[in-house]
């Protein structure tokens, strides 16, 4: 009697004759990450991502059928800027929300974003990317904030 290889068992989700690979659709992108792979490369936990999702519109992973969060690389920058903003830089969620707002659409007007206490033109870093720790620049930047905001002080004293 020959023996035969034994045949690999099918879950539910194979039973359609479709591999698991195929099972996430042709539609979704390649390298997706489940939500718990996804929250294990940020260091977070996975209702920390869900939350997330509820609070930065531009974070929208793509679902399949029965409802499970597949993130793509984009969607993986999306949440370290945002850990970066909320952890890293102290932001609130509503301050992180608005840098976001305000990096989109550097990155469409061409890296510049206005200055609206004081009308200047200023270029903004890219996600992710370190800021300019050069102490002069920093002491100019202050100086600059101080006198915009004792001219706002001074417009609503009067």
């Amino acid at each position: 009697m020959v023996s035969q290889p034994a045949r690999p068992l099918r879950t539910s989700r194979q039973k359609s004759g479709k591999s698991a690979k195929s099972a996430r659709s042709s539609s979704a992108p390649a390298q997706l990450l489940k939500i718990g792979e996804a929250a294990r490369t940020l260091g977070v936990e996975a209702y920390v991502l869900r939350f997330w999702e509820t609070q930065f519109p531009d974070l929208r992973p793509y679902h399949t059928a029965t409802r499970h969060r597949l993130y793509s690389a984009q969607d993986i920058e999306i949440l370290q800027l945002i850990k970066h903003l909320l952890y890293d830089q102290g932001f609130t969620i509503e301050g992180a929300r608005k840098r976001i707002r305000e990096l989109a659409q550097a990155q469409k007007s061409g890296k510049a974003a206005v200055n609206s206490a004081g009308g200047k033109t200023k270029t903004l870093p890219a996600p992710g990317a370190e800021p300019n720790h050069a102490p002069g620049a920093q002491r100019q930047v202050l100086i600059d904030i101080r006198r915009d905001l004792e001219s706002i002080y001074q417009m609503l004293k009067h």
